[in-house]
């Protein structure tokens, strides 16, 4: 009999059969699986009740069909010119409506092959092509990229903004349904084509047509709907009139598309000869461009935010840019690229070239390019000197010069010897301008170009006087505006008003008063070197009939051509180069940009009367001598002071006589004759005559001037020594050295000596 051998376990103790606890824990995990089943799908029936609602409220707000047609996207911005003409329309352009069955088929096709190839299956959001993208995402480990169908596009474009926030999209996808509960899948198709944006301002596929192509969409070529249908994924990237070969191999890629989704047969793709299709270019798009794409950003800090229809009044003078743009395309020389612009008295821009081409070359090198200006630089370095004390009548020497190291020379390397400032500048001797950059300081001269208006950076080596240091068209021009305006700031502006179309004034440009630049003589004085540049030196070439002001500038190797100047209140700026910046042979700044500068300038200021430049000299009244102030008018406009601090005024027209003194008081003394005393009349009692009449010394004469002949003075003897800190002997002892009183002191003004800069 077999004997037990096992342990007997005790009433409290745990089975230890594992197989007692499995049902435990199935009862346990089915339990879980139950409740999460429940919660989810309370969860997903409370969001699926909340989507509904949201889809049914947003339903009820959505326009009708009628009132979708009729809204417009975008805002329009109509350019206005000087004149008040129409200079360009930008922003939207909405082509004509089209209905379902008016959109060729050909286009239908190709838009939804192209952007939702499931857009007659799914219910305005393509759950498989979310899927899809999540999978995607997981297996290569990059971003879910979901392709929004058309009804979501339909929805952001009409609804809401390009923002990728979550928020934006859940409120894109609620919208999407709405739309798709609401409209038919043939108006939501009819909507989308008439309002999705095609680049270049166009709305539509009629706009679009229209546009790119001259014809109506209802004319559109299998062909011409590839291309449209892929301008909708980047309309700047395919644009025909940007970049046709980009373009028509977009639509290549959407040909094949089609094929694919059974929206034509191969035997059409290969009769679409897309490389076939003419493109049309818009007219006038050299002519106002580069000013538009100046001055139309200036918007954003003009005006609040707003997407109303806007009227745009500029500066812009369409005849004068029209000779802009022919002066530059006459003139520039081969392979070369220009710019040129014009100033009006008051900085308003009346014409602006930033290129001899705007379809070819957008880039504004009026405004965003930098060049070394050469020669033309001098301008400051002599307006420095003007302000120092230079005259254009001294005389400096024209000679070889070193400056730490550096040695400039001269074109055609000669030098002339002694000449003076005015032909120095006239026919740009680098020498000179090299040892008055040295006198006046290199560091002067950087900070006058700052005070003239140069944003851009500038070195202070010696070399800096012969325009080393890269400057802008405009800032160039400013600063030769700033001298025309008699050394007064000017600030170019492009923008006189804006309205609303119906008139209402939205801004209004406001004159401000310059800023005094430098002093009104050296204004003068550096007209008239201008001047003298232009009848007689390197600037020979633009003149244009009547007095003209200004200054060439040549880089080394001929990379860079400049001329600036103005006339009758209109200042120009011109340039002309490589954007390489390679030599361009025979250009200078006295040739083909003062050539450009002359005929522009002889349309410019057809119809404004000659005026003749102001280059008097007349010094500020604080710096005229006496014997200056003698020459300059009646002796009344002055007065001095005389021994005792009482302010004298010259008799008023000569009925005291010249040697009448009239006092502040009314009271009239005798003339500052050599060694007579200048004292004032007190009273009746006091002698008129010079002979008649002495000075109080102190001892005496204390009264009140009656009777006594003694006039008392301004202060006492005493007074002025406790104030002075004397002792009456040194007073007493002073006052037998002293000379006879004179009238006051006056400095005479002399010519200024011959001397050289640097010396």
């Amino acid at each position: 009999m077999a004997k037990n051998t096992g342990r007997s376990r005790s009433p409290g103790e745990p089975s230890s059969n594992p197989n007692r606890s499995k049902p435990q824990q199935s009862s346990f995990l089915g339990r879980l699986a139950r409740r999460v089943a429940i919660w989810g799908g309370a969860l997903v029936l409370l969001a699926a009740i909340g989507l509904g609602t949201a889809v049914a409220v947003t339903m009820s707000q959505l326009p009708a069909f009628d009132a979708l047609k009729s809204s417009q996207n975008g805002q329009m911005i109509v350019v206005r010119a000087r004149d008040g003409s129409e200079l360009v329309s930008l922003g939207p352009s909405y082509g004509k409506w089209l209905s379902y069955n008016e959109i060729p088929p050909v286009m239908r096709g190709a838009m939804v092959s192209v952007e939702d190839r499931r857009f007659r299956e799914h219910i305005g959001i393509d759950a498989l092509g979310l899927v899809r993208a999540v999978y995607v995402s997981l297996t290569t480990g990059g971003r879910a990229k979901a392709t929004s169908t058309i009804t979501q596009q339909l929805a952001r474009n009409v609804f809401l903004n390009n923002s990728r926030s979550m928020t934006r999209k859940a409120r894109e996808a609620v919208l999407a349904l709405a739309l798709e509960r609401k409209f038919s899948k043939d108006q939501i198709l009819e909507l989308y084509l008439n309002k999705v944006y095609f680049g270049g301002g166009a709305y539509g596929i009629d706009a679009a047509s229209r546009k790119f192509f001259g014809h109506p969409a209802t004319e559109l070529s299998t062909a011409e709907a590839a291309i449209i249908a892929g301008l909708v994924k980047a309309p700047s990237n395919y644009s025909p009139t940007a970049d046709l070969d980009a373009a028509k191999s977009r639509g290549e890629v959407v040909l094949g598309l089609m094929v694919k989704n059974g929206a034509i047969t191969q035997a059409d793709a290969d009769r679409a000869d897309i490389a076939d299709v003419a493109v049309v270019h818009e007219k006038g798009q050299n002519s106002v461009r580069y000013f538009t794409d100046w001055a139309l950003p200036q918007l954003d800090m003009l005006l609040p935010d707003t997407n109303e229809p806007i009227e745009v009044w500029t500066t812009l003078d369409p005849k004068m840019q029209q000779a802009a743009t022919s002066s530059m395309t006459a003139n520039a020389p081969k392979g070369a690229q220009g710019a040129l612009v014009s100033l009006d008295r008051d900085g308003a821009v009346l014409a602006m070239v930033g290129g001899t081409d705007y379809v070819n070359s957008n880039y504004n090198r009026a405004t965003n390019a930098v060049r070394q200006p050469g020669s033309s630089w001098k301008l400051f370095v002599y307006l420095s000197a003007l302000e120092a004390g230079y005259t254009p009548d001294d005389r400096v020497m024209d000679e070889p010069v070193t400056i730490d190291g550096w040695s400039p020379q001269n074109d055609g390397r000669n030098f002339a010897g002694q000449i003076d400032i005015r032909t120095a500048f006239a026919y740009s001797k680098n020498t000179v301008a090299a040892q008055l950059g040295s006198e006046v300081g290199f560091g002067t001269v950087a900070s006058m170009a700052r005070r003239f208006g140069i944003t851009t950076p500038i070195n202070t080596k010696p070399a800096m006087v012969l325009g080393t240091s890269e400057v802008r068209v405009i800032d160039m021009t400013r600063a030769f505006a700033a001298i025309s305006a008699g050394g007064t700031s000017v600030e170019p502006y492009g923008i006189v008003k804006v309205t609303t179309t119906s008139g209402e004034v939205l801004y209004q440009h406001k004159s401000a008063r310059g800023q005094v630049l430098v002093p009104p003589n050296v204004a003068a004085e550096i007209t008239d070197l201008l001047q003298t540049t232009v009848a007689t030196g390197t600037g020979r070439a633009a003149q244009i009939g009547r007095p003209v002001a200004g200054k060439t500038g040549t880089t080394s190797s001929n990379k860079d051509g400049w001329f600036l100047g103005f006339s009758s209140g209109i200042t120009t700026g011109v340039w002309m180069g490589r954007d390489d910046a390679k030599p361009v042979r025979g250009l200078s700044g006295g040739h083909a940009p003062a050539r450009a500068f002359a005929d522009y300038m002889k349309v410019a200021v057809s119809t404004r009367p000659v005026e003749q430049f102001q280059t008097e000299v007349k010094l500020p009244e604080w710096q005229l001598e006496p014997d200056d102030e003698a020459l300059q008018g009646s002796p009344d406009d002055y007065y001095y002071v005389d021994e005792n601090g009482n302010v004298v005024h010259p008799g008023a027209n000569g009925e005291q006589g010249d040697d009448q003194p009239r006092y502040e008081d009314g009271s009239v003394g005798p003339g500052p004759g050599p060694g007579a005393p200048q004292m004032p009349d007190y009273g009746p009692g006091a002698a008129s005559a010079p002979g008649q009449r002495t000075p109080s010394n102190g001892g005496g004469g204390s009264g009140n001037g009656s009777g006594s002949g003694s006039v008392p003075p301004a202060a006492s003897p005493d007074f002025l020594n406790r104030a002075t800190g004397r002792s009456s002997s040194e007073e007493s002892q002073r006052t037998r050295q002293s000379p006879a009183n004179t009238n006051a002191p006056r400095a005479v003004r002399t010519p200024a000596p011959e001397r050289t800069p640097g010396a």
